[in-house]
């Protein structure tokens, strides 16, 4: 595995390294209500930007990539202020991926996390081909190349606070991966799909295969490899595999967030939020919190702010402690 990193900053471009997993040491870290700042200098990480600022360890933006297998996974990594060691989320975007979420990297970053945002295999200029077995994969990867100890040092990460946070796709990804990672005790899921229970759904339905091979054909743009048929046999032939309720028993004991909107046609919430809900309070899950947007689309268009707000006192609250 290697890591390349480039700074990204409105000051200036400049070439850090490339090497085995190590990494580049910036600083990071943001005052925040939650960080201990006196009441004179909290703020509002998703409106308002941070009272104080750190001259010593700005905040600041590096782009790069991981290598998995060979391909370049193009990567940003937010790295907040102050000197560390931080609490990072690993942001997991959908498919496509035209929705990317920065909105939640900017507001994350400034409540004193670490972001780290990066394109599965096959899309959105990542080498190789896409598939969901890749997406899972490269969950893998650069969750276990971040918590390397001398990367971890490197970047001010804490190795014992990572959150994944995905949405739809993406929180399909985070629900599968982080159900096997011991290093992930937080697990946001916005509009996640459940892949394994729509495609069964979807066999079961008269047409409903080439249906959803043809909308993720007419969503394919930015990826690269088998086309929408292809993928749905994918996920047929791992349907059990990709079914997030499979994942209940070892996700009932970690920190989970699912949130949902009413208007999802996409991720519906019966068939997608509600039965994971319902499987996770059996299983009695101590530390689930759910949220359902009355007004919310797939993409939460009209709610960005309060989205930002909801994962932020998740993380806040339920994900200060080492796992």
């Amino acid at each position: 595995m290697q890591f390349y990193l480039r700074r990204s900053d409105s000051l200036s471009h400049f070439l850090i390294v490339a090497f085995a997993i190590g990494g580049v040491a910036i600083s990071l870290g943001c005052q925040s209500k939650s960080l201990g700042v006196n009441a004179a200098d909290a703020f509002d990480a998703a409106t308002e930007d941070p009272v104080i600022f750190d001259h010593e360890a700005p905040p600041i933006i590096f782009d790069g990539f991981f290598m998995n297998e060979g391909w370049k996974l193009n990567t940003i990594i937010y790295e907040a202020q102050g000197a560390g060691p931080h609490p990072t989320v690993v942001l997991l975007h959908g498919f496509p991926g035209f929705e990317k979420n920065l909105d939640l990297a900017q507001s994350i970053r400034r409540a004193g996390w670490n972001v780290v945002f990066f394109h599965y295999r096959g899309s959105w200029g990542s080498g190789g081909d896409f598939s969901f077995a890749h997406v899972i994969e490269d969950v893998y990867v650069v969750v276990e190349s971040i918590v390397e100890p001398s990367y971890a040092a490197a970047h001010r990460i804490d190795p014992d606070r990572i959150a994944l946070v995905g949405h739809s796709m993406g929180g399909f990804a985070a629900l599968i991966s982080g159900a096997k990672l011991g290093q992930i005790d937080c697990i946001a899921s916005l509009a996640g799909a459940n892949m394994g229970g729509l495609v069964k759904a979807a066999v079961q339905a008269g047409g409903g295969a080439e249906q959803m091979a043809a909308s993720l054909d007419s969503w394919s743009g930015p990826i690269v490899g088998p086309g929408g048929a292809a993928l749905v046999a994918e996920a047929m032939d791992g349907a059990d595999r990709f079914d997030t309720l499979r994942g209940v028993p070892q996700l009932a004991g970690k920190s989970m967030l699912l949130v949902a909107g009413r208007l999802d046609d996409v991720t519906p919430i019966t068939s997608h939020h509600e039965p994971l809900v319902e499987a996770l309070e059996a299983e009695g899950a101590a530390r689930l919190r759910t949220k359902i947007f009355e007004n919310g689309d797939h993409s939460f268009s009209g709610q960005r702010i309060a989205l930002s707000r909801t994962v932020i006192d998740w993380l806040e609250r339920d994900c200060t402690q080492a796992r």
